[in-house]
């Protein structure tokens, strides 16, 4: 693939890719479409693309041009792996490129809950200022000394264990493999080991990927496992839940509060009781979009494709 005969086809409804690109001066051509309709109109056209939801399998067999997808985000189940390896165009994803927007993300959500900003911004709104208050167990929380379980500990999981150390915490990580170490974690355990670890966790996060060993991994037991005092924040996926589970636990105090950023179903149900549960946080999946977002996966679109001029068969985040 040569740099000067190449065209690069962004496909995205909101992220300005086109224009970020702009700002590189690569000399590369490049154009963006807005909508699936554009997309397929103009998919022949591309020799790199760079989609996620606007991709349809049934698109390959019109993309003559097509040699290399690059997906912007992690995922990639949407594409036909085995169809694409057929019609010898390349496929990559784009795993870590919001691993700090995600792990600050799963740090607000457990501030929030515990310093009680979510009722502040309410009580705001209705020209309430909270008195102090007597009953301790209605005050705001310090995370000093609170031991946080982090189920997953690949690169958000990671650096969300770093984050809760800086607060003082005391961490205790799943994950599958357990042969190695894992830096500013206190205890590493395997997957398996969930259910047992729960009842030990002040606040439990969720950075798992959604498999059928993970999916509802937390549901009526794990919830009734839970201390009363405990925080759940789910930044993986909304499948890891059973929300009706989750539903119940919160309206009944069986856990203290959760900070949701994915839901099983999105955009969430007009009429999902999580919506009005005060002890609920729902963000509308956006832990991972910030203003870094585009730079961040053409910075990995970059490092691949320099790598394909060079005509190196290995790529960052290959899947084919």
């Amino acid at each position: 693939m040569n740099k000067d005969d190449i065209t690069i086809h962004f496909a995205h409804s909101a992220y300005q890719f086109s224009s970020k690109f702009d700002l590189r001066n690569t000399g590369i051509k490049h154009f963006q479409t807005w909508t699936p309709e554009e997309t397929r109109e103009r998919i022949d056209e591309g020799d790199v693309l760079i989609a996620s939801g606007y991709w349809n399998n049934e698109l390959l067999p019109a993309a003559k041009n097509l040699k290399f997808i690059q997906v912007c985000g992690a995922g990639y189940d949407q594409f036909d792996q085995d169809a694409i390896r057929a019609q010898g165009v390349r496929l990559a994803n784009g795993s870590g490129v919001n691993v700090n927007a995600v792990s600050d993300h799963a740090m607000a959500l457990t501030l929030a809950l515990t310093r009680q900003i979510h009722t502040g911004r309410d009580n705001q709104h209705k020209h309430h200022w909270r008195g102090m208050i007597g009953d301790l167990s209605k005050r705001e929380e310090e995370l000093a000394g609170k031991t946080m379980l982090v189920f997953g500990l690949g690169k958000i999981g990671g650096r969300v264990a770093r984050l809760a150390k800086a607060f003082e915490m005391d961490v205790i990580g799943l994950k599958r493999d357990v042969s190695t170490p894992v830096d500013h974690v206190d205890e590493l355990h395997p997957s398996a080991s969930f259910a047992e670890l729960l009842p030990r966790a002040d606040v439990t996060v969720l950075c798992c990927p959604l498999t059928d060993e993970t999916r509802n991994i937390v549901d009526n037991a794990a919830l009734a496992a839970m201390k009363s005092s405990s925080y759940l924040i789910n930044v993986a996926r909304g499948g890891c839940v059973d929300e009706a589970a989750l539903v119940a636990a919160l309206q009944g105090g069986t856990i203290a509060g959760a900070g949701i950023d994915v839901t099983v179903e999105e955009p969430l149900a007009e009429g999902s009781p999580l919506w009005d549960l005060e002890n609920a946080m729902v963000t509308p999946h956006t832990g991972g979009e910030t203003r870094k977002y585009e730079d961040n996966v053409i910075d990995i679109l970059m490092e691949n494709l320099d790598r394909l001029f060079r005509g190196e068969t290995d790529l960052h985040n290959q899947v084919v």
